[in-house]
Protein backbone atom coordinates (compact mmCIF):
# COMPACT_ATOMS: atom_id res chain seq x y z
CA UNK A 1 0.00 0.00 0.00
CA UNK A 2 1.18 3.53 -0.44
CA UNK A 3 -0.17 7.05 0.96
CA UNK A 4 -0.99 7.78 -2.77
CA UNK A 5 -3.88 5.86 -4.08
CA UNK A 6 -2.29 6.46 -7.88
CA UNK A 7 1.15 5.81 -7.12
CA UNK A 8 2.95 2.53 -6.77
CA UNK A 9 5.15 2.45 -3.72
CA UNK A 10 8.96 2.19 -4.63
CA UNK A 11 9.43 -0.92 -2.85
CA UNK A 12 6.23 -2.63 -5.12
CA UNK A 13 7.19 -0.45 -7.91
CA UNK A 14 6.89 -1.97 -11.52
CA UNK A 15 4.61 -4.35 -13.56
CA UNK A 16 3.43 -7.24 -12.74
CA UNK A 17 3.91 -8.69 -16.37
CA UNK A 18 7.65 -8.81 -15.41
CA UNK A 19 7.68 -11.35 -12.74
CA UNK A 20 7.45 -14.68 -12.90
CA UNK A 21 5.34 -15.29 -10.61
CA UNK A 22 2.68 -13.96 -11.47
CA UNK A 23 3.35 -14.44 -15.25
CA UNK A 24 3.20 -18.35 -13.93
CA UNK A 25 0.16 -17.28 -12.12
CA UNK A 26 -1.57 -16.02 -15.56
CA UNK A 27 -1.28 -19.00 -17.74
CA UNK A 28 -1.67 -21.44 -14.69
CA UNK A 29 -5.17 -19.56 -15.03
CA UNK A 30 -5.07 -19.69 -18.45
CA UNK A 31 -5.08 -23.68 -18.60
CA UNK A 32 -7.48 -24.04 -15.75
CA UNK A 33 -10.05 -22.37 -17.95
CA UNK A 34 -8.84 -24.47 -20.83
CA UNK A 35 -9.55 -27.60 -18.59
CA UNK A 36 -12.83 -26.09 -17.63
CA UNK A 37 -14.19 -25.41 -20.59
CA UNK A 38 -12.51 -27.87 -23.17
CA UNK A 39 -14.05 -31.49 -22.74
CA UNK A 40 -17.13 -30.89 -21.25
CA UNK A 41 -18.20 -27.99 -24.39
CA UNK A 42 -17.48 -30.33 -26.92
CA UNK A 43 -20.54 -31.75 -28.60
CA UNK A 44 -19.83 -35.20 -30.37
CA UNK A 45 -22.95 -34.18 -33.19
CA UNK A 46 -21.19 -31.06 -33.78
CA UNK A 47 -20.45 -27.67 -32.40
CA UNK A 48 -19.91 -26.83 -28.46
CA UNK A 49 -22.80 -27.02 -25.07
CA UNK A 50 -22.64 -23.96 -23.41
CA UNK A 51 -21.98 -25.09 -19.62
CA UNK A 52 -23.74 -24.53 -16.38
CA UNK A 53 -22.43 -23.09 -13.43
CA UNK A 54 -20.47 -26.96 -12.80
CA UNK A 55 -19.71 -27.12 -15.75
CA UNK A 56 -22.12 -29.52 -17.33
CA UNK A 57 -23.45 -28.96 -20.68
CA UNK A 58 -26.72 -26.63 -20.39
CA UNK A 59 -28.97 -28.59 -22.95
CA UNK A 60 -27.49 -31.62 -23.84
CA UNK A 61 -30.84 -33.17 -25.24
CA UNK A 62 -31.10 -31.29 -28.16
CA UNK A 63 -27.61 -29.40 -27.93
CA UNK A 64 -28.13 -25.66 -28.78
CA UNK A 65 -25.84 -23.89 -30.90
CA UNK A 66 -25.18 -20.37 -31.35
CA UNK A 67 -23.24 -18.77 -33.85
CA UNK A 68 -20.87 -16.87 -31.32
CA UNK A 69 -20.30 -19.56 -29.20
CA UNK A 70 -19.09 -21.59 -31.77
CA UNK A 71 -16.70 -19.06 -32.91
CA UNK A 72 -15.58 -18.35 -30.07
CA UNK A 73 -14.48 -21.52 -28.93
CA UNK A 74 -12.28 -21.83 -32.48
CA UNK A 75 -10.88 -18.96 -31.87
CA UNK A 76 -9.95 -19.49 -28.23
CA UNK A 77 -8.68 -22.90 -29.33
CA UNK A 78 -6.68 -21.21 -32.02
CA UNK A 79 -4.94 -19.55 -29.03
CA UNK A 80 -4.78 -23.13 -27.44
CA UNK A 81 -3.10 -24.39 -30.35
CA UNK A 82 -0.10 -21.07 -30.94
CA UNK A 83 0.57 -21.51 -27.38
CA UNK A 84 1.11 -25.48 -27.27
CA UNK A 85 -2.04 -27.09 -25.69
CA UNK A 86 -2.57 -30.55 -26.81
CA UNK A 87 -5.63 -31.23 -28.49
CA UNK A 88 -6.10 -28.05 -29.57
CA UNK A 89 -6.37 -28.63 -33.43
CA UNK A 90 -9.06 -31.12 -33.06
CA UNK A 91 -11.13 -28.72 -31.21
CA UNK A 92 -10.69 -25.82 -33.75
CA UNK A 93 -11.26 -28.45 -36.50
CA UNK A 94 -14.48 -29.50 -34.52
CA UNK A 95 -15.62 -26.02 -34.64
CA UNK A 96 -15.01 -24.83 -38.06
CA UNK A 97 -16.53 -27.79 -39.68
CA UNK A 98 -19.55 -27.43 -38.28
CA UNK A 99 -19.42 -23.97 -38.81
CA UNK A 100 -18.96 -23.99 -42.39
CA UNK A 101 -21.59 -27.07 -42.53
CA UNK A 102 -24.15 -26.37 -40.39
CA UNK A 103 -24.29 -22.50 -39.18
CA UNK A 104 -23.49 -21.61 -43.01
CA UNK A 105 -26.90 -21.09 -44.52
CA UNK A 106 -25.99 -22.74 -48.50
CA UNK A 107 -29.46 -21.53 -49.44
CA UNK A 108 -29.09 -17.82 -49.24
CA UNK A 109 -25.93 -17.36 -48.15
CA UNK A 110 -24.57 -15.89 -44.71
CA UNK A 111 -24.41 -17.72 -41.14
CA UNK A 112 -27.89 -18.34 -38.71
CA UNK A 113 -27.51 -17.47 -35.10
CA UNK A 114 -28.65 -20.91 -33.98
CA UNK A 115 -29.12 -24.61 -34.55
CA UNK A 116 -30.02 -27.50 -32.86
CA UNK A 117 -29.87 -31.43 -33.34
CA UNK A 118 -33.61 -30.46 -35.40
CA UNK A 119 -32.78 -27.65 -37.66
CA UNK A 120 -32.63 -24.09 -37.11
CA UNK A 121 -33.84 -22.31 -34.19
CA UNK A 122 -33.54 -18.70 -35.03
CA UNK A 123 -32.58 -18.26 -38.74
CA UNK A 124 -31.50 -14.89 -38.63
CA UNK A 125 -28.47 -13.41 -40.17
CA UNK A 126 -26.76 -10.98 -37.45
CA UNK A 127 -24.06 -8.26 -37.95
CA UNK A 128 -22.82 -9.93 -34.54
CA UNK A 129 -22.45 -13.50 -35.30
CA UNK A 130 -21.30 -12.59 -38.82
CA UNK A 131 -18.04 -10.52 -36.73
CA UNK A 132 -17.32 -13.45 -34.98
CA UNK A 133 -17.44 -16.11 -38.05
CA UNK A 134 -14.72 -14.00 -39.83
CA UNK A 135 -12.55 -13.74 -36.20
CA UNK A 136 -13.06 -17.58 -36.46
CA UNK A 137 -11.90 -17.70 -40.03
CA UNK A 138 -8.72 -15.17 -39.21
CA UNK A 139 -7.55 -17.28 -36.20
CA UNK A 140 -8.15 -20.54 -38.02
CA UNK A 141 -5.55 -19.67 -41.01
CA UNK A 142 -3.29 -18.99 -38.44
CA UNK A 143 -3.19 -22.85 -37.37
CA UNK A 144 -3.14 -23.89 -41.10
CA UNK A 145 -6.65 -25.48 -41.00
CA UNK A 146 -7.92 -26.21 -44.07
CA UNK A 147 -11.58 -24.37 -44.38
CA UNK A 148 -9.97 -21.06 -42.91
CA UNK A 149 -9.46 -19.10 -46.52
CA UNK A 150 -13.10 -20.45 -47.53
CA UNK A 151 -14.62 -19.08 -44.55
CA UNK A 152 -12.74 -15.97 -44.74
CA UNK A 153 -13.51 -15.10 -48.01
CA UNK A 154 -17.24 -16.40 -47.37
CA UNK A 155 -17.85 -13.96 -44.66
CA UNK A 156 -15.77 -10.96 -46.66
CA UNK A 157 -18.22 -11.17 -49.10
CA UNK A 158 -21.57 -11.43 -47.15
CA UNK A 159 -20.29 -8.91 -45.05
CA UNK A 160 -19.39 -6.33 -47.77
CA UNK A 161 -22.75 -7.39 -49.94
CA UNK A 162 -25.05 -7.43 -47.19
CA UNK A 163 -24.63 -5.55 -44.51
CA UNK A 164 -21.19 -3.11 -44.87
CA UNK A 165 -23.07 0.36 -45.36
CA UNK A 166 -20.01 1.99 -47.49
CA UNK A 167 -21.52 5.90 -46.92
CA UNK A 168 -21.06 5.29 -43.41
CA UNK A 169 -18.40 3.05 -42.19
CA UNK A 170 -20.62 0.69 -40.37
CA UNK A 171 -22.66 -2.30 -40.33
CA UNK A 172 -26.27 -2.96 -40.42
CA UNK A 173 -27.53 -5.22 -37.89
CA UNK A 174 -30.08 -8.01 -38.82
CA UNK A 175 -31.62 -9.87 -41.62
CA UNK A 176 -33.92 -12.29 -41.78
CA UNK A 177 -32.88 -15.60 -43.32
CA UNK A 178 -33.57 -14.69 -46.92
CA UNK A 179 -31.92 -11.19 -45.87
CA UNK A 180 -35.13 -9.13 -45.69
CA UNK A 181 -34.87 -6.24 -43.32
CA UNK A 182 -36.29 -7.29 -40.05
CA UNK A 183 -35.48 -3.41 -38.18
CA UNK A 184 -33.86 -0.31 -39.37
CA UNK A 185 -31.85 -0.49 -35.72
CA UNK A 186 -28.19 0.06 -35.59
CA UNK A 187 -25.78 -0.68 -32.49
CA UNK A 188 -22.21 -0.22 -31.77
CA UNK A 189 -21.63 -4.17 -30.32
CA UNK A 190 -21.79 -5.49 -33.48
CA UNK A 191 -19.29 -3.06 -34.89
CA UNK A 192 -16.95 -3.32 -31.96
CA UNK A 193 -16.64 -7.14 -32.37
CA UNK A 194 -16.72 -6.46 -36.37
CA UNK A 195 -13.28 -4.19 -35.74
CA UNK A 196 -11.94 -6.86 -33.57
CA UNK A 197 -12.51 -9.64 -36.49
CA UNK A 198 -11.59 -7.10 -39.35
CA UNK A 199 -8.30 -6.47 -37.44
CA UNK A 200 -7.54 -10.10 -36.97
CA UNK A 201 -8.41 -10.66 -41.00
CA UNK A 202 -5.80 -7.74 -41.74
CA UNK A 203 -3.16 -9.52 -39.54
CA UNK A 204 -4.13 -13.34 -40.96
CA UNK A 205 -4.22 -12.36 -44.68
CA UNK A 206 -2.43 -8.79 -45.34
CA UNK A 207 -5.23 -7.06 -47.12
CA UNK A 208 -5.23 -3.56 -46.00
CA UNK A 209 -8.84 -3.28 -47.17
CA UNK A 210 -9.71 -4.67 -43.53
CA UNK A 211 -7.94 -2.23 -41.84
CA UNK A 212 -9.44 0.70 -43.62
CA UNK A 213 -13.17 -0.79 -42.46
CA UNK A 214 -11.51 -0.91 -38.95
CA UNK A 215 -10.59 2.37 -39.18
CA UNK A 216 -14.01 3.73 -40.32
CA UNK A 217 -15.89 2.07 -37.91
CA UNK A 218 -13.56 3.41 -35.05
CA UNK A 219 -13.80 6.66 -36.22
CA UNK A 220 -17.30 6.28 -36.24
CA UNK A 221 -18.20 4.37 -33.06
CA UNK A 222 -15.33 6.75 -31.08
CA UNK A 223 -14.08 9.84 -32.55
CA UNK A 224 -17.19 11.05 -33.86
CA UNK A 225 -20.14 9.61 -30.67
CA UNK A 226 -18.07 8.75 -27.53
CA UNK A 227 -15.78 11.41 -27.81
CA UNK A 228 -18.64 14.28 -27.77
CA UNK A 229 -19.88 11.91 -25.01
CA UNK A 230 -17.36 12.36 -22.36
CA UNK A 231 -15.89 9.06 -23.87
CA UNK A 232 -18.90 7.28 -22.89
CA UNK A 233 -20.23 4.90 -25.28
CA UNK A 234 -23.41 4.86 -27.39
CA UNK A 235 -25.04 1.72 -27.84
CA UNK A 236 -28.15 2.68 -29.67
CA UNK A 237 -28.56 4.36 -32.65
CA UNK A 238 -31.64 4.94 -35.39
CA UNK A 239 -30.91 4.13 -39.02
CA UNK A 240 -30.06 7.39 -39.97
CA UNK A 241 -27.49 6.57 -37.31
CA UNK A 242 -28.06 9.62 -35.09
CA UNK A 243 -28.32 8.62 -31.21
CA UNK A 244 -30.93 6.79 -29.62
CA UNK A 245 -31.22 6.84 -25.97
CA UNK A 246 -33.91 5.63 -25.19
CA UNK A 247 -33.74 2.15 -27.23
CA UNK A 248 -34.96 -0.90 -25.23
CA UNK A 249 -34.02 -4.63 -26.14
CA UNK A 250 -31.90 -7.49 -24.78
CA UNK A 251 -29.96 -6.55 -22.20
CA UNK A 252 -27.40 -9.48 -23.21
CA UNK A 253 -26.14 -7.98 -26.43
CA UNK A 254 -27.95 -4.56 -26.97
CA UNK A 255 -27.92 -3.22 -22.99
CA UNK A 256 -29.83 -0.05 -22.48
CA UNK A 257 -28.03 3.08 -21.90
CA UNK A 258 -24.09 2.99 -21.74
CA UNK A 259 -21.66 0.10 -20.73
CA UNK A 260 -18.70 0.68 -18.97
CA UNK A 261 -17.43 -2.69 -20.39
CA UNK A 262 -17.66 -2.01 -23.37
CA UNK A 263 -15.78 1.52 -23.25
CA UNK A 264 -13.50 -0.91 -21.62
CA UNK A 265 -13.08 -3.28 -24.72
CA UNK A 266 -12.95 -0.32 -26.88
CA UNK A 267 -10.01 1.00 -25.35
CA UNK A 268 -7.43 -1.99 -26.10
CA UNK A 269 -8.82 -2.47 -29.65
CA UNK A 270 -8.38 0.99 -30.24
CA UNK A 271 -4.58 0.77 -28.66
CA UNK A 272 -4.55 -2.37 -31.03
CA UNK A 273 -5.99 -0.15 -33.93
CA UNK A 274 -3.41 2.55 -33.38
CA UNK A 275 -0.84 -0.18 -33.50
CA UNK A 276 -1.29 -1.86 -36.43
CA UNK A 277 -1.88 1.20 -38.61
CA UNK A 278 1.52 2.62 -37.94
CA UNK A 279 0.72 5.16 -35.28
CA UNK A 280 -0.76 7.26 -37.62
CA UNK A 281 -3.95 7.90 -35.76
CA UNK A 282 -3.21 9.60 -32.19
CA UNK A 283 -6.63 10.30 -31.44
CA UNK A 284 -7.00 6.15 -30.89
CA UNK A 285 -4.65 6.60 -27.96
CA UNK A 286 -6.14 9.89 -26.37
CA UNK A 287 -9.36 7.85 -26.67
CA UNK A 288 -8.33 4.63 -25.77
CA UNK A 289 -7.15 6.41 -22.49
CA UNK A 290 -10.35 8.34 -21.99
CA UNK A 291 -12.68 5.44 -22.36
CA UNK A 292 -10.41 3.33 -19.57
CA UNK A 293 -10.11 6.18 -17.46
CA UNK A 294 -13.97 7.20 -17.54
CA UNK A 295 -14.96 3.79 -17.50
CA UNK A 296 -12.99 3.65 -14.18
CA UNK A 297 -14.84 6.91 -12.80
CA UNK A 298 -18.05 6.05 -13.66
CA UNK A 299 -18.47 2.22 -13.52
CA UNK A 300 -16.60 0.93 -10.85
CA UNK A 301 -18.43 0.30 -7.85
CA UNK A 302 -16.25 2.12 -4.86
CA UNK A 303 -18.30 0.74 -2.54
CA UNK A 304 -18.05 -2.89 -3.16
CA UNK A 305 -16.05 -3.28 -5.90
CA UNK A 306 -16.52 -4.50 -9.96
CA UNK A 307 -18.50 -2.82 -12.88
CA UNK A 308 -21.94 -1.58 -12.80
CA UNK A 309 -23.25 -3.48 -15.78
CA UNK A 310 -25.04 -0.55 -17.43
CA UNK A 311 -25.51 2.98 -16.28
CA UNK A 312 -27.66 5.56 -17.40
CA UNK A 313 -27.36 9.19 -18.83
CA UNK A 314 -26.73 10.73 -16.04
CA UNK A 315 -24.10 8.09 -14.91
CA UNK A 316 -26.33 6.08 -12.23
CA UNK A 317 -26.56 2.44 -12.35
CA UNK A 318 -29.38 0.59 -14.00
CA UNK A 319 -28.13 -2.83 -13.63
CA UNK A 320 -26.28 -3.04 -10.79
CA UNK A 321 -25.08 -6.78 -11.64
CA UNK A 322 -21.17 -6.99 -11.53
CA UNK A 323 -20.04 -9.49 -14.76
CA UNK A 324 -17.46 -11.39 -15.78
CA UNK A 325 -16.46 -10.38 -18.60
CA UNK A 326 -16.13 -6.23 -18.05
CA UNK A 327 -13.41 -7.31 -15.51
CA UNK A 328 -11.82 -9.45 -18.03
CA UNK A 329 -12.04 -6.59 -20.40
CA UNK A 330 -10.18 -4.26 -18.39
CA UNK A 331 -7.40 -6.51 -17.22
CA UNK A 332 -6.74 -6.79 -21.04
CA UNK A 333 -6.77 -3.31 -21.68
CA UNK A 334 -4.83 -2.03 -18.35
CA UNK A 335 -1.94 -4.46 -19.69
CA UNK A 336 -1.97 -3.42 -23.19
CA UNK A 337 -2.33 0.50 -22.97
CA UNK A 338 0.12 0.18 -19.37
CA UNK A 339 3.02 -1.66 -22.04
CA UNK A 340 2.65 1.83 -23.61
CA UNK A 341 1.88 4.42 -21.32
CA UNK A 342 3.83 4.19 -18.37
CA UNK A 343 1.92 6.24 -15.95
CA UNK A 344 1.40 4.09 -12.81
CA UNK A 345 -2.30 4.46 -13.00
CA UNK A 346 -2.67 1.73 -15.39
CA UNK A 347 -0.28 -0.80 -13.37
CA UNK A 348 -2.40 -0.02 -10.20
CA UNK A 349 -5.75 -0.76 -11.92
CA UNK A 350 -4.15 -4.04 -13.50
CA UNK A 351 -3.27 -4.95 -10.00
CA UNK A 352 -6.88 -3.82 -8.15
CA UNK A 353 -8.71 -5.93 -11.08
CA UNK A 354 -6.59 -8.90 -10.81
CA UNK A 355 -6.99 -8.56 -6.79
CA UNK A 356 -10.64 -8.65 -7.81
CA UNK A 357 -10.92 -11.19 -10.16
CA UNK A 358 -9.39 -13.60 -7.57
CA UNK A 359 -11.27 -12.88 -4.61
CA UNK A 360 -14.57 -12.40 -6.46
CA UNK A 361 -15.30 -13.88 -10.20
CA UNK A 362 -12.91 -16.92 -10.13
CA UNK A 363 -14.81 -20.14 -9.14
CA UNK A 364 -11.79 -21.66 -7.29
CA UNK A 365 -14.15 -24.69 -6.34
CA UNK A 366 -15.71 -25.88 -9.58
CA UNK A 367 -13.49 -23.86 -12.30
CA UNK A 368 -14.40 -20.77 -14.44
CA UNK A 369 -15.03 -17.19 -13.85
CA UNK A 370 -18.92 -16.81 -12.00
CA UNK A 371 -20.86 -14.91 -15.04
CA UNK A 372 -22.48 -12.40 -12.86
CA UNK A 373 -22.02 -11.21 -9.27
CA UNK A 374 -25.25 -9.10 -7.46
CA UNK A 375 -24.18 -5.68 -6.24
CA UNK A 376 -22.97 -7.37 -2.82
CA UNK A 377 -20.69 -9.38 -5.13
CA UNK A 378 -22.23 -12.92 -4.32
CA UNK A 379 -22.96 -14.86 -7.31
CA UNK A 380 -26.14 -15.24 -9.05
CA UNK A 381 -27.77 -15.53 -12.44
CA UNK A 382 -30.54 -12.68 -13.42
CA UNK A 383 -28.96 -12.54 -16.98
CA UNK A 384 -26.61 -15.49 -17.49
CA UNK A 385 -26.65 -18.40 -16.71
CA UNK A 386 -24.44 -21.26 -16.06
CA UNK A 387 -20.60 -20.07 -17.46
CA UNK A 388 -21.63 -19.03 -21.08
CA UNK A 389 -18.01 -18.92 -22.87
CA UNK A 390 -14.06 -19.14 -22.63
CA UNK A 391 -12.98 -16.13 -25.31
CA UNK A 392 -12.92 -13.39 -22.54
CA UNK A 393 -11.33 -14.37 -19.42
CA UNK A 394 -8.85 -16.67 -21.14
CA UNK A 395 -7.97 -13.51 -23.69
CA UNK A 396 -7.23 -11.62 -19.79
CA UNK A 397 -5.10 -14.31 -18.98
CA UNK A 398 -2.43 -13.88 -21.93
CA UNK A 399 -2.53 -10.70 -23.62
CA UNK A 400 -0.76 -9.69 -20.48
CA UNK A 401 2.05 -12.52 -21.54
CA UNK A 402 2.47 -11.20 -24.84
CA UNK A 403 4.00 -8.68 -26.89
CA UNK A 404 1.13 -5.38 -27.40
CA UNK A 405 1.91 -5.19 -31.14
CA UNK A 406 -1.44 -6.33 -32.43
CA UNK A 407 -3.88 -9.07 -31.26
CA UNK A 408 -3.44 -11.56 -29.07
CA UNK A 409 -2.54 -14.16 -31.54
CA UNK A 410 -0.20 -12.03 -32.98
CA UNK A 411 1.58 -11.37 -29.76
CA UNK A 412 2.08 -15.13 -29.56
CA UNK A 413 3.13 -15.82 -32.83
CA UNK A 414 5.81 -12.68 -32.48
CA UNK A 415 7.33 -14.23 -28.93
CA UNK A 416 7.80 -17.32 -30.93
CA UNK A 417 8.98 -16.61 -34.27
CA UNK A 418 9.78 -12.61 -34.34
CA UNK A 419 11.82 -12.98 -37.55
CA UNK A 420 8.42 -13.85 -39.21
CA UNK A 421 6.38 -11.03 -38.62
Amino acid sequence: MTNDPNRLPETNWGAWQSRPFHRQYLMTQASRLFDFFEASSINTKGGFFELSDDGQPLSPENGLRQVHVTTRMIHCATIGSLIGRPGSDEIVDHGMRYLWEKHRDQRHGGYVWSLDDDGYVDDSKQAYGHAFVLLAGASAKLVGHPLADQVIADATEVIEKRFWDKKVGAVREEFGNDWRQISTYRGQNSNMHLTEALMAAYEATGETEYLKKATRIADLIINRNAARLEYRVAEHFHEDWSLDKDYLGSEMFRPSGTTPGHALEWSRLLFQLFVLCRKEHSWMTESARGLFRQAIELGWDKVHGGFFYTLDWNNQPIMREKLWWPVAEAIGAAAYIGAYDKDDYYQLWYRRLWDFAENHVIDHERGGWHSELTEQLVPTSRLFVGKPDLYHALQACLIPLYPVTGSLTHGIIEADHPKRL
